[in-house]
């Protein structure tokens, strides 16, 4: 478990260094509008993933054909975005293949789609997944969806490196999700958002009838992608009543639907808060009003990160709880840094006050206008 840390800190210091230079032009945030579109069809060839009572339905197949529908529907309507699909085709495919395809092609969203199962063929319904830490205060992040988290992962068990690879990732061990949140806590918003409008837009399909909500979960191809990301649970395959839906052309047009009014709604709020963004960054980079983004100076400083998002707040904004933030624009988003200071041991004090307030924050190191984890 302890190189399974140690490997993680590494990919955190990687992404750090990597996504958080801050923009210095308009144009910057004009080249990072909507487009490209990565779509997962889950699990596939030797994977068969979850499958019905009866053997004959596969969740492979299900996952590729809504995946398809979803994508040619972006592609008539969306000639400016482009589709990239992980597979086109019933093919096994790793995780970190997965994950890469989207990287590759800096797709600006990543959507999974899978069919859930579980032993009893009550439960129903669809939901819809992104990675972080459980929104339920004390609740273990694997608490409430541990068996599907080690299904969706256990994909990991065929490599045949799979130790190295991973680095000792093992996807039936709550303790391997620890650092998780820190590599996606860039694209908690947005990860989120688009979670939101696929159950509102499923709800309004109505094609499944129960919503089974947003939990927050340690996918691991979730984490490997650097970009807004989310997992969707289309229905159960192990219910007669979903598995009906799912089976028909008719049932998984309409989920495909869903999904493409969802990021129809997506695309649109992602480019409106790049024009926002735009309007209101300071050319100067000089504090005058609370929409300004604050002056940061060249000495080494520490501080507490509680939030990231693609909004731009005060730094006096009720959000902080009273507290003043230093505000770091990093091209897509903006990170929010509480208790700056050049002397560590006060931050982690202040650091310890307020994680009750803020429980998914932590400590990070400031140089320049770069922000990076820290941990004492």
């Amino acid at each position: 478990m302890r190189s399974f840390i140690y490997n993680i800190g590494i990919y955190i210091v990687a992404f750090a260094i990597f996504f958080v230079a801050p923009t210095s032009s308009v144009s910057a945030q004009d080249a990072i509008k909507f487009r490209t579109i990565c779509i997962d069809a889950g699990h596939g060839g030797k994977d068969p993933g979850c499958v019905s009572k009866d053997q004959k339905t596969y969740e492979k197949d299900i996952a590729l054909s809504v995946a398809t529908l979803f994508g040619d529907k972006i592609k008539e309507n969306c000639p400016d975005v482009k589709v990239v699909y992980t597979r086109s085709k019933d093919v096994y495919l790793t995780l970190d293949e997965r994950a890469a395809v989207a990287n590759r092609n800096k797709a600006n969203l990543f959507l999974s789609i899978h069919v859930n199962a579980v032993d009893a063929t009550s439960a129903n319904g669809f939901s819809s997944h992104i990675l972080g830490q459980s929104s339920k205060k004390g609740r273990d992040t694997f608490a409430g969806n541990l068996n599907v988290c080690k299904r969706e992962n256990s994909v990991i068990m065929m490599e045949d490196d799979y130790s190295t690879k991973y680095a000792g990732f093992d996807p039936s061990d709550p303790e391997s999700s620890i650092l998780f949140t820190l590599m996606q806590n860039a694209f908690y918003e947005q990860s989120m958002n688009i979670a939101q409008l696929v159950n509102e837009q499923m709800d309004k399909a109505g094609a499944i009838t129960v919503n089974r909500g947003i939990s927050q979960d340690p996918f691991y191809v979730l984490w490997k992608t650097t970009m807004p990301a989310m997992l969707f649970e289309m229905g159960f395959i192990s219910n007669k009543g979903d598995l009906d839906v799912i089976t028909t052309e008719e049932g998984r047009e309409k989920i495909a639907e869903a999904l493409f009014q969802a990021f129809l709604k997506f695309k649109d709020e992602y480019n409106k808060s790049l024009n926002y963004n735009k309007e209101t960054i300071s050319d100067t980079n000089t504090s005058t009003t609370s929409n300004e983004v604050e002056v940061k100076t060249n000495t080494t400083r520490y501080g507490v990160q509680v939030s990231t998002s693609t909004r731009l707040l005060g730094a006096t904004d009720p959000f902080f709880k009273k507290n003043r933030a230093t505000i770091y624009p990093t091209g897509k988003v903006y990170k929010y840094v509480l208790g700056e200071s050049e002397n560590v041991d006060e931050v982690e004090n202040f650091y310890h006050r307020i994680s009750k307030d803020f429980p998914d924050c932590f400590m990070v190191k400031i140089e320049g206008e770069t922000v990076k984890y820290f941990k004492k």
